[in-house]
């Protein structure tokens, strides 16, 4: 069964009215104390990786169609792209679609979202990143990337706990490689070693390799774009190695 198929089992009954209700209906209880209104009470290590998937699943859903309508207008093409690049069997489309209406309504809410998947995901960075990388995807949809789409996703990096740097770095990702910045893409300065430099490279391919994102809890169905940020880091890489001279 696809993750299209489980989160929405996972998710049966869940309310978007509520903050912590909209996520934490995915959830195993073992991982979370209702009893404690601490947000640490929160254990993401101790669910399975097919509850981390749906918990991943449903919080892309919701902020991918908060991000649609934050420019006003939820365009065919921003439908069409969550469709067609994520996958989504036929059988499935009326279910999701039922989600992502309901949080489509308005952008109000968003924030509170963006913080409790921040929180949820608070150890576990890689996928908060990956996150926000399939968000620049749906924005980019229409051909574009508004003033607006940008405002939204840098606020919801900023509830991820990014930095702007960090931010500025995912952001290069997703532009064309003739309008990118390499040294931003790998998140260091021109000041910068030639050993610093690979360093860096070297730790982002180990962190954006497939088998990795899996084994953390990103769905397959996700892969094929955070392929493309990994494809934007050795391109950045192999750049900034032509303007210096590295062999």
């Amino acid at each position: 069964m696809s993750i299209w198929g489980r989160v929405i089992g996972g998710a049966a009954g869940f309310a978007l009215g509520g903050p912590i209700g909209a996520i934490l209906g995915v959830m195993a209880g073992g991982a979370f104390d209702r009893r404690s209104k601490s947000k640490s009470s929160f254990n993401f290590n101790r669910i399975n990786n097919n509850q981390k998937q749906q918990i991943f699943t449903l919080s892309f859903i919701i902020l991918a169609a908060k991000l649609a309508k934050s420019d006003g207008i939820v365009s065919d093409d921003e439908i069409r792209a969550f469709k067609e690049k994520f996958k989504v069997p036929k059988s499935e489309i009326p279910k999701v679609a039922k989600i992502f209406n309901e949080a489509k309504k308005d952008t109000y809410g968003y924030k509170q979202i963006a913080n409790q998947v921040g929180d949820l995901f608070s150890a576990n960075k890689i996928l908060l990143e990956e996150l926000l990388n399939n968000l620049f995807y749906i924005a980019a949809s229409d051909g574009k990337v508004s003033i607006s789409e940008i405002d939204f996703l840098r606020s919801i990096s900023k509830s991820f706990k990014f930095s702007e740097k960090d931010f500025q770095r995912i952001f290069q990702s997703n532009l064309k490689n003739s309008e990118s910045d390499p040294y931003k893409i790998l998140g260091v300065n021109r000041s910068s070693t030639d050993n610093e430099i690979r360093k860096k490279w070297i730790k982002l391919n180990k962190e954006h390799h497939p088998d990795n994102l899996i084994a953390k809890g990103m769905p397959k169905e996700f892969i094929k774009q955070s392929n493309k940020e990994l494809a934007a880091i050795n391109i950045a890489y192999d750049k900034i190695k032509e303007i210096r001279g590295i062999s």
